[in-house]
């Protein structure tokens, strides 16, 4: 008999043990487990638009197919969606890039791995207010870093303050993540809070990684502005953007990131030794994505403008919920203060976990406890579905706490 151990997770690394597993892909399992089981889901957990991916982009990909199309390209991107990205960059955000400041990678947060892996090493460490997007601090381990969260309030917007970020950069700060539009909570810095917190960074040597997937989902006349137009700060601002929710384009797996021409090489280099290029088929439709008629990206934004609206009264009318108004992207992330502690058919809720659990297994509504976001007195909910799935799920949190 061999006296060999049995691999476990003795043998993992100390970065892959210090990550968790992400919430969100857990919760939409269970979800599309009892679906799968014959129960009536309504499920408000994922993070993607409930609209098909356009048929002009749809076609593009087929074409692509049909031409042979469907080898290996670039391993930073085609060219032409690198021309696609400056021109979107130009017309959505004010800002300029080279293609040379451009790389395409296999989804959003491709992008970002890449970015942290190039910039962060052991004892750096990188501010990331929250509520923040699952994946931010698990990246930043990953990458050997240890993330600072500064929270947030629900009075503020769950915006972080410039004070707050002064307080929290030590001398081992490398990088400032913002997230604007925000997943979770949808909140939007305005240009004047942007500038505020770009001038408590000016002139030490701290990175800005500007997630901006959400930038073309915003609501009222406020309008995401990009830190990476203000000229003292363009060398240390990083921009993550995508085609996956603008565009409904989740499964294509495109993402885009532009900075100093060094990092995108650094960028480059880590890709052509992980994934390689990006999808060729998946390329050619994001360059008619981006290209093409915008229009429907306008269409598809008032129809979750109204979402938001009947969510945002919906759910402040709900004992023991109280929300922001969203600014942006399609979620709404609404306080649970007032239930928890409190008892429902014979189950204590006693954190976020308990509620949203809570909610599916007894009320079959699947949404997203706030734990995941680094607030665990908030529950994430995405309004990417019907009006009428919205109604019917929020009927059920209603009778659910009643």
């Amino acid at each position: 008999m061999s006296n060999t151990s049995i691999p476990g997770e003795q043998y993992l690394t100390r970065r892959v043990l210090s990550m968790q597993e992400s919430q969100t892909m857990r919760i939409s399992a269970l979800a599309n487990k009892m679906k799968a089981e014959g129960k009536d889901i309504v499920s408000l957990s994922a993070g993607e638009p409930d609209f098909p991916t356009p048929d002009h982009v749809n076609q593009a990909g087929i074409e692509a197919i049909r031409s042979g199309f469907t080898r290996y390209t670039a391993n930073s991107g085609i060219s032409e969606l690198k021309k696609a990205i400056q021109e979107k960059f130009r017309r959505d955000n004010g800002l300029e890039f080279q293609e040379n400041e451009i790389i395409v990678s296999n989804g959003g947060k491709q992008t970002l791995a890449n970015t942290f892996l190039s910039l962060c090493q052991e004892g750096d460490e990188v501010i990331v207010p929250a509520p923040f997007w699952v994946s931010f601090p698990e990246m930043v381990r990953l990458a050997g870093a240890d993330p600072v969260i500064v929270n947030t309030t629900l009075e503020n917007d769950y915006k972080m303050t410039p004070a707050q970020l002064e307080a929290a950069i030590t001398p081992k700060t490398k990088i400032l993540v913002l997230n604007s539009p925000s997943n979770p909570t949808g909140a939007v810095y305005s240009e004047a809070e942007v500038r505020a917190l770009m001038k408590v960074l000016e002139g030490r040597n701290i990175f800005v990684v500007s997630d901006e997937m959400y930038d073309m989902i915003v609501y009222g006349d406020i309008r995401p502005f990009s830190p990476a137009r203000i000229p003292e700060m363009r060398e240390w601002v990083i921009v993550s953007n995508g085609v996956s929710k603008t565009y409904a384009m989740t499964g294509w797996r495109i993402g885009y990131l532009a900075g100093p021409k060094w990092l995108i090489d650094a960028c480059d280099k880590i890709q052509s030794q992980t994934t390689s290029n990006p999808n060729a088929i998946a390329q050619k439709a994001a360059v008619a994505a981006l290209t093409g008629d915008q229009g429907i990206v306008e269409e598809r934004r008032r129809e979750f403008e109204k979402r938001r609206d009947y969510m945002f009264a919906a759910l402040n009318s709900i004992p023991g919920f109280r929300t922001s108004m969203p600014q942006g992207a399609f979620y709404i992330f609404p306080s649970i203060a007032g239930v928890l502690g409190k008892t429902f058919n014979g189950m204590l809720m006693k954190d976020s976990a308990d509620v949203a659990e809570y909610l599916l297994r007894d009320h079959h509504v699947a949404t997203v406890p706030g734990d995941a976001f680094g607030a665990p007195e908030n529950l994430r909910l995405s309004y990417a579905a019907s009006i009428t799935a919205l109604e019917k799920a929020v009927n059920r949190i209603r009778k659910a706490f009643q």
